[in-house]
């Protein structure tokens, strides 16, 4: 947790990295004269030029495009991909293994927020969306729960109470702050936990 003594440090280098830069209008006119004063370079001649230069140039669209249609190829190439055993290179053999969960574990998140309206999970697993995972609350009590399979590792969340308050799990370790001013709380997945 960052202390307020650090706060006020990082208060301090924002607004200086916020203040706009003078600049002396006879230096830049000084600069721009030696600039313009300096020779042009001498460009050589050579086989390798002659022979590596690009005799057509394309706009930047049409580059982006061409690109993008042999990105596009290299995938349905790949996509009928074929072994020397006739497997499709990269797919499993057996369809029973296409039908693997992504996750086999899940995990339950649990809130209390007693005067909350609506109460949502967001974190690194669903793109901090508020409107992706909404948690339901238990009849006669503050609980707001929702349970979701994750993948192995270490994710970052928090709770989004009536659309507009974020919270940290009280009940997990913190995560440093994420640079908008949101606490969020670490939650590590290990299989089958």
């Amino acid at each position: 947790m960052i202390d307020s003594e650090q706060h006020t440090y990082i208060d301090m280098i924002a607004r200086e990295a916020r203040r706009p830069v003078a600049t002396d209008r006879a230096a830049r006119e000084r600069i721009m004269t030696l600039v313009r004063s300096e020779p042009a370079p001498h460009r050589r001649s050579s086989v390798w030029a002659a022979i590596f230069q690009p005799r057509f140039s394309l706009s930047p669209a049409v580059s982006t495009l061409l690109a993008a249609g042999l990105v596009g190829i290299g995938v349905i190439a790949g996509a009928f991909a074929m072994n020397r055993d006739g497997h499709q290179v990269g797919q499993p053999r057996f369809a029973a293994a296409q039908r693997l969960p992504v996750s086999d574990t899940v995990v339950k998140f649990v809130f209390v927020a007693p005067q909350a309206e609506h109460v949502s999970l967001v974190g690194d697993f669903n793109g901090w969306d508020a409107s992706k995972t909404p948690m339901v609350r238990s009849e006669h009590s503050g609980l707001w729960t929702v349970t979701l399979p994750l993948p192995e590792g270490r994710h970052l969340y928090a709770f989004v109470v009536d659309g507009n308050s974020w919270s940290a799990d009280p009940n997990a370790p913190f995560a440093p702050d994420d640079g908008f001013g949101h606490a969020n709380s670490v939650r590590i997945v290990n299989r089958g936990s």
